[in-house]
């Protein structure tokens, strides 16, 4: 292993407090670091959003590309430096309150574990895997034998995932990059016509990327990741915490521009898989623009070959979100009712309750998702620019935190709502017609202008309410 290189910063001097010495990352563990945050952001679900953006953007593509890539790269990336900067995430979320650290907390492991992420592993396996070689009429129970057999070999392979990783995680990651560059060159060759923008990317493109970018849901693992990132740099006997700060930041940088670079790639993927077939932005997903393209540039063997590549990279990624989830509920509530849970036995809820959840199919996983993520994610994007602008105003103004979350979370839920009334077939008229009175609610971002309100508010409050606990915030 290389061993970081130690660059003399200072004279000695006597005093034993102060670092004489800075301890670097060599250039080979730098990109070992790039491609472990790499590997901990990119997984299967990765591969299915920006071809759905590019298939219905068509030529409009550059400005939904932009937006997606700001709320999928820069926000994830940004989350990571902030969590970092801050000592973690309970750390970062406890400058709101200990309980809105919980409630966060809570709500974070449930979306990108048991509730939608867990379950779209199977079902975006599916649709890549048997889906194009089952009959309409079958789906639903090739569906259910699917999956029954895809969580129970999950639940085992997550009794041991330190095997599974060590076999599959070595050449998962270079397996998919392959095939993403496969594609890319495919597509390059076969050419096309880009197609009109289409179903919710009709206008607004920029904007609608971005919210779709909600949909790979990194911003909220990163608010676990960054803590993650900063061991493993302390783990290469880097002790200096600006140091560890500085590393995390070059791992970011590097990640974000293999995000970047890939997912402009598998968007022109989809801007020609939607020139060669057109697809319904209401039941179609992103799965369906890669198995359109494969199958008319590649053949049946084509499609085979792409789904066995998602089966495998699915169901290591399920293996890995039942543990952490099993761990963070145990960790947390090792009883209930005066009972203690084990932490199998919080595996086996998990998996059961993803079985029951992915059988809705991968469409109406998205399509509920989508409210929960738009009520999330602004509280997720307000905490991490609080945190990242801490020392001009958080340190000096500590109302800044509770105030901010607060007016942002209110119409961030009203619209979680009043999007869930509708993709359960209901409407709340007086809810909707409340909200569209706020500012660019029509784009989705209605949350905005009332957090710049509440960081203002926060200031005035902490004027003229001093803190009574006189000791400083945490930098």
């Amino acid at each position: 292993m290389d061993r970081p290189r130690r660059t003399n910063t200072a004279p000695e001097t006597d005093d034993r407090n102060k670092e004489a010495y800075r301890m670097h990352l060599t250039a080979r563990q730098r990109l070992v670091m790039t491609f472990t945050f790499f590997s901990m952001f990119f997984g299967a679900g990765n591969l299915i959003f920006p071809p759905f953006v590019g298939a219905q953007a068509g030529f409009a593509i550059m400005p939904a590309g932009v937006g997606f890539i700001v709320s999928a790269v820069g926000l994830p990336i940004l989350g990571v430096i902030a969590v970092t900067f801050a000592g973690g995430f309970d750390a970062l979320a406890s400058r709101v309150s200990p309980g809105f650290s919980l409630f966060l907390g809570l709500a974070i492991i449930l979306t990108i574990g048991p509730c939608f992420a867990i379950p779209r592993t199977a079902t975006t396996s599916f649709e890549m895997m048997v889906a194009p070689f089952t009959p309409d009429s079958s789906t639903w129970a090739a569906q259910l034998v699917y999956s029954a057999v895809f969580f129970a070999l999950a639940f085992v392979f997550a009794q041991h995932p330190e095997r599974l990783s060590k076999v599959l995680g070595r050449f998962m990651g270079p397996l998919l990059l392959t095939l993403i560059a496969i594609l890319f060159v495919a597509c390059l060759v076969h050419g096309g016509t880009a197609p009109h923008p289409s179903g919710d990317y009709a206008t607004n493109q920029l904007a609608r990327g971005f919210l779709d970018g909600y949909q790979t849901m990194d911003l909220l693992a990163a608010l676990y990741f960054g803590i993650v990132i900063s061991a493993n740099i302390r783990a290469q006997q880097v002790d200096d915490e600006n140091e560890v700060r500085r590393e995390t930041a070059f791992a970011g940088i590097g990640t974000g521009v293999l995000l970047v670079i890939i997912y402009g790639a598998l968007s022109y993927v989809g801007v020609v898989s939607g020139g060669i077939t057109a697809i319904d932005s209401s039941t179609d997903t992103g799965a369906t623009v890669l198995t359109n393209l494969t199958s008319s540039v590649f053949g049946a063997s084509g499609t085979a070959f792409l789904g066995v590549v998602f089966v495998i990279a699915c169901l290591n990624v399920c293996t890995g979100l039942i543990c952490t989830c099993a761990t963070y509920f145990h960790t947390r509530f090792r009883t209930i009712a005066g009972r203690d849970v084990s932490y199998r036995a919080w595996q086996v809820i998990f998996t059961v309750f993803s079985f029951i959840v992915s059988n809705a199919g991968l469409s109406a996983i998205i399509k509920v998702s989508v409210p929960v993520l738009s009520a999330l994610y602004p509280l997720a994007i307000v905490l991490v620019l609080l945190a990242l602008t801490h020392h001009v105003f958080g340190a000096h103004f500590p109302r800044v935190y509770p105030w901010t979350i607060l007016l942002a979370a209110v119409p961030s839920v009203a619209t979680c709502i009043a999007s869930l009334a509708v993709v359960f077939g209901g409407s709340l008229p007086w809810l909707d017609s409340l909200l569209l009175l706020l500012p660019l609610q029509e784009q989705q971002l209605g949350w905005l202008v009332p957090a710049l309100v509440g960081a203002v508010v926060g200031i005035v409050d902490s004027l003229l309410r001093p803190p009574t606990d006189a000791r400083p915030t945490r930098p």
